[in-house]
């Protein structure tokens, strides 16, 4: 089962099921270290059902939600019927379908270990971002949970930060800073192989 295929097939729970991966102040922390503000335009790149959109909402942004799940999309659509801030589309992580430098801001929360090509998928976002943007990725530190490949279908397992440091330097970013989020994400496995308590790490960098 590939990654969108996966994420279709739990749509209409992922809420639910996400709540019990990883924590809200999450995407406290990334929205702040963007520092955003209002009248900006706020990319939110593997949207899920809107963790991040969420957030954005409550800092008076544009928002541009993309998904590669168009179930996910729909649960957004449903979830923020209310809002008239949010612009929604599907799109691939190598192709997104908005223009060179055309947003303040760019968030991946807990999306880049589901890309065929992490560094393709970086360089994809920072070339949405104007100059002086910002880049905010959070996400999985290297580890050795197995179960959660097979299982949620993760494509990478975690990631070196000297690798995520070279990615987005490539990508035309500066300021780049990768730190501990002090947020693990956990989950049980389904069939029996263990927990996995995984830390988070926050990426940013700055657009040339």
């Amino acid at each position: 089962m590939s990654s969108k295929e996966y994420f279709e097939k739990v749509a209409e729970n992922w809420d639910t099921m996400r709540g019990e991966f990883f924590p809200n102040s999450l995407r406290e922390k990334a929205v702040r270290v963007a520092g955003v503000q209002p009248g900006g335009v706020a990319a939110d790149i593997g949207a899920g059902s809107g963790f991040v959109t969420e957030e954005l909402l409550n800092h008076d942004v544009r928002i541009i939600a993309i998904d590669e799940s168009p179930a996910m999309i729909d649960r957004m659509k449903k979830k923020f019927s209310g809002s008239t801030a949010i612009d929604y589309f599907v799109g691939e992580s190598e192709h997104l379908p908005l223009e060179d430098r055309s947003v303040d801001y760019a968030f991946a929360n807990m999306y880049l270990h589901h890309v065929e090509q992490p560094a393709v998928a970086i360089r994809e976002m920072a070339r949405l971002l104007k100059p002086g943007g910002r880049l905010v990725i959070t996400d999985l530190d290297e580890h050795e949970f197995e179960f959660l490949r097979t299982e949620q279908h993760d494509r990478w397992m975690g990631f070196k930060r000297e690798d995520l440091q070279r990615w987005f330097e490539e990508a035309g970013l500066e300021n780049v800073k990768i730190d501990c989020t002090d947020d693990n994400c956990c989950a049980a496995s389904e069939t029996g192989q263990g927990d996995a308590k995984v830390s988070i790490f926050l990426a940013a960098g700055t657009k040339v």
